[in-house]
């Protein structure tokens, strides 16, 4: 998706301002309504108020939608974000002005869980080891069929504990059972009434081989995980974020790595993307215990079809007097 419609100044508008982050396989059907679409790859913050100065929709994954931006967008309506994270939109201020936010929900809960997995599985079987080590001829020096030179784990009868309890959360712990994982909830920090579904925190770090993260980012969770919770994690586990950028404070995990606090650690996500050269991760990337991906947990050719699709269904229900998925001011 590339390239710019001409606008009339009558004609709904939409604008979409960062369509290169959706993969290029996928197909965005038209809007069923008459409309003007301009389409742009990729939008700054510092454009995105020109840009949308004439916009009744916009839709933005990653682009800052902040007061600024509104204020210079009189014919807005709606903000459509292509993704189920709104923090880049400033919510309270559509809603001062009577600009509905909605996002996409429920995509996500096949690809993103079955990516951790793919993260854990070549962690607890040292998998990039093997590989490098084969790739550099320590095959063939070995003299035989195999070589142990790194551990090698199961996961049935392992501990996998996640923060975090919505949908991503649950279908990750649906693939931990059926691995024969013993799998714990755990229960929100400083919380000690949410029922016996849930573990207290503290009791979830010291227990758990693996340590999934699935909650949302806000000022509660930020930095969720840092040097004081790496102390308590006895049992020297996996850290696997495929949830939110700034969860974890990500020098403390790079210590918590480089001292044995963890065995290792698997990220989709940074609190910068794409990180800067100096970020405190990058000096990690030749560790066979660390693996970072590019937040592609959510990116497989159904997910990001599903996502498209359901934008769609968004606009078009907003469209049609009955919006879906609305986002609210906390």
């Amino acid at each position: 998706m590339s390239g710019a419609g001409t606008a009339s100044e009558t004609s709904l508008r939409i604008v979409i301002l960062d369509a290169a982050t959706l993969p290029p396989t996928v197909r965005l059907r038209p809007v069923s309504v008459p409309h003007d679409l301009v389409v742009h790859d990729r939008t700054s913050a510092e454009e995105a108020a020109e840009r949308i100065r004439d916009a009744d929709i916009v839709v933005t994954n990653k682009v800052p939608i902040n007061a600024l931006a509104l204020a210079a967008a009189p014919r807005l309506r709606l903000v459509a974000v292509a993704a189920t994270g709104f923090d880049m939109v400033d919510v309270p201020a559509c809603r001062q002005r009577g600009i509905v936010v909605c996002n996409v929900r429920g995509y996500a809960t096949t690809t993103v869980p079955e990516h951790c997995f793919a993260l854990i599985f070549a962690l607890r079987r040292n998998l990039l080891a093997y590989h490098r080590a084969v790739a550099e001829g320590r095959w063939q020096r070995s003299g035989q069929f195999a070589f142990f030179d790194f551990p090698i784990r199961d996961l049935a009868g392992s501990t996998l504990g996640i923060i975090g309890s919505g949908a991503l959360g649950r279908a990750t712990a649906r693939i931990g059972h059926a691995l024969g994982m013993q799998v714990l909830f755990a229960a929100a920090k400083n919380r000690s009434d949410q029922g016996s579904l849930y573990t207290p925190f503290p009791d979830v770090l010291a227990r758990s081989d693996v340590i999934s993260l699935h909650c949302p980012l806000n000022v509660n969770t930020r930095h969720l995980i840092g040097p004081h919770e790496f102390a308590q994690m006895k049992r020297q586990p996996l850290l696997i974020n495929t949830g939110r950028g700034g969860l974890v404070d990500e020098q403390a995990l790079c210590t918590a790595l480089e001292t044995g606090l963890i065995s290792g650690a698997g990220f989709d996500v940074v609190t910068q993307e794409p990180p800067p050269p100096d970020h405190p991760f990058l000096r990690l990337m030749n560790r066979p215990d660390f693996i970072l991906t590019p937040h592609i947990a959510w990116a497989s050719a159904e997910a990001a079809q599903a996502l498209a699709d359901q934008l769609i269904d968004n606009i078009e229900a907003f469209l049609a007097g009955t919006p879906r998925n609305l986002i609210e001011p906390a």
